[in-house]
């Protein structure tokens, strides 16, 4: 009888571990209809350089003054062996707040002596960490869900998380990858999955991966095209374009992209009602960099197509702007 009483406790004590956990690692909007992302890009982490010292403490800050719902990570994380303990050293400045987080790959995080399946499966060694099992791939793509804050069975928006890859694989085209068609293809599915279990209307969503879109380039050349931030140099996007914009304009549930890859920009430009934006450099002098290092803020707006972010850097909040509001033309007559 004791036995069988231990036996029970310990299954009551294993179930509400379990339980504890899944609700830890569950995104919801807040009561007051909020979820808040902090978005770090190239780290470029040096492990056991000093002139990275000043990443850890802006990541510190940052979320000391944001206390976000989720961090994501777009790419270029680390910069130099040993690529696991520069990974875990950065990634350990969120797990000691206890929040959630994500991690996109950029071109130089594979490169430190580790894959990026082996750098992946480390990342979810540590904890907060909400990356699924890569199964067979290296590293995949996957979809983040954010639950409505009066139904945690209610998905309320959606957060792409991608791999934008590293160098274009062909000799004849130089410069960058590009988003591949299998990725367009299950992006298309995805959305059209969620779109269809929200009673045939896209869900908000966002997207996060490290490399810009080709269209970035036509949007900051043209002159119509509201802009919002710092650009210090040309967008280092694929030369080779694959349609991943197109898909997003045409299954309508995506309203901002988010990216990292070139240091001196941290604009945000509206195109074809979609924002197209950089987050800020978050690293160290360990690579070029001209502005003040930080991160971007955004901030979604439950049940609307809106949302508000900013940069935070050590001095305070920069370039605070909405969606989409702060990127359309009024009319002047109506003033």
């Amino acid at each position: 009888m004791i036995r069988l009483l231990r036996f029970r406790l310990t299954l009551i004590l294993l179930l509400a571990t379990t339980f504890c956990i899944a609700q830890k690692r569950e995104l919801k909007f807040s009561k007051d209809g909020k979820f808040k992302i902090v978005q770090f890009t190239d780290v470029h982490f040096k492990y056991g350089n000093p002139a990275s010292d000043v990443a850890l403490e802006r990541i510190n800050q940052v979320l000391d003054a944001e206390q976000p719902d989720l961090v994501v990570f777009t790419g270029d994380v680390i910069y130099a062996a040993p690529a696991d303990s520069g990974m875990r050293k950065v990634l350990q400045q969120v797990a000691k707040h206890k929040l959630p987080f994500v991690v996109t790959f950029g071109n130089h995080d594979d490169e430190q002596g580790l894959t990026r399946s082996q750098l992946y499966d480390i990342i979810r060694t540590v904890p907060g960490n909400l990356l699924p099992d890569r199964g067979t791939a290296l590293s995949p793509d996957y979809v983040l869900t954010v639950k409505s804050s009066s139904d945690s069975k209610k998905d309320a928006a959606l957060l792409y998380c991608m791999d934008s890859h590293s160098y274009s694989p062909l000799k004849d085209v130089k410069g960058y990858n590009w988003l591949t068609f299998d990725q367009i293809n299950w992006y298309r599915q995805q959305s059209a999955a969620y779109k269809a279990q929200n009673g045939g209307q896209p869900l908000p969503a966002l997207a996060f991966f490290h490399i810009p879109l080709p269209e970035y380039h036509e949007a900051i050349r043209d002159e119509n095209a509201a802009f919002r931030g710092t650009r210090m140099e040309e967008a280092c996007a694929p030369r080779i374009n694959t349609g991943m914009f197109a898909a997003m304009k045409e299954a309508g549930d995506v309203m901002g992209i988010f990216v990292g890859h070139d240091h001196d920009n941290d604009y945000a430009v509206m195109w074809k009602n979609i924002l197209l934006a950089y987050g800020r450099y978050t690293g160290g002098n360990t690579v070029y960099n001209h502005l003040p290092n930080g991160a971007r803020i955004i901030v979604l707006d439950e049940g609307a197509r809106t949302f508000t972010s900013w940069i935070r850097q050590k001095d305070g909040i920069v370039d605070k702007v909405s969606y989409p509001a702060s990127f359309v033309k009024d009319d002047w007559t109506k003033r």
